[in-house]
């Protein structure tokens, strides 16, 4: 290797290492408890199509709810056209709940209510680790994550994140809490309370 191509690799290497530093603080999760709005510009009075990214009863009945605060705002709002807001509705139990037989893979989660969607029963494996390390003491915790795309060029316009430490029996209503808070004051950024229920 010449000095010239030894020069150019550490020229990108450095170049790499100050994109890496500048990019994770803009990548980074509110902490839990906590909501981050990043309004690049404030949500347009449009038509938006609110899509989830994965379906479930409680995806579905939160995304009720942000279409109905969107519908107060002046917006036109439906499944599909227009703006398009992705819609992510996380709910994970680490801790695989007080009882250990509802922590497992394949299993229902606990917020399905009686005759959802049926699937393929699928084999049950114990969640938990394997190498006899003390598991995480994060409790159960339900995230929500909205992003609003232009219908031209698919530009972010607003992002909205929050979370709420919660039992599988308060999650719909912890992500109506979260859901009001975003809307309250969606115009501009901000990092706040999620509102999380007692």
């Amino acid at each position: 290797m010449t000095g010239e191509m030894t020069m150019r690799i550490a020229a990108g290497v450095i170049a790499l290492l100050a994109l890496g530093t500048a990019l994770p603080a803009a990548a980074q999760a509110p902490k839990i408890g906590q909501l981050e709005i990043r309004a690049y510009q404030a949500i347009p009075k449009t038509k938006t199509a609110v899509q989830l990214t994965s379906d479930s009863a409680l995806a579905r009945n939160l995304r009720r709810e942000v279409m109905i605060r969107l519908a107060r705002r002046g917006n036109e709002v439906g499944f599909s056209g227009g703006n398009v807001m992705r819609m992510d509705v996380s709910y994970f139990d680490l801790l695989g709940g007080n009882d250990r037989s509802t922590g497992t893979i394949g299993g229902w989660p606990d917020y399905v209510p009686p005759g959802s969607n049926p699937r393929p029963a699928l084999p049950s494996n114990p969640v938990g680790r394997r190498d006899g390390l003390t598991p995480s003491t994060v409790g159960p915790t339900l995230r929500i994550t909205l992003t609003l795309y232009s219908r031209d060029g698919g530009k972010v316009l607003w992002t909205a994140s929050g979370s709420c430490m919660v039992q599988a029996e308060k999650s719909q209503l912890a992500g109506e809490a979260i859901i009001n808070r975003i809307f309250d004051s969606a115009d501009k950024s901000a990092v706040a309370d999620s509102g999380c229920p007692l």
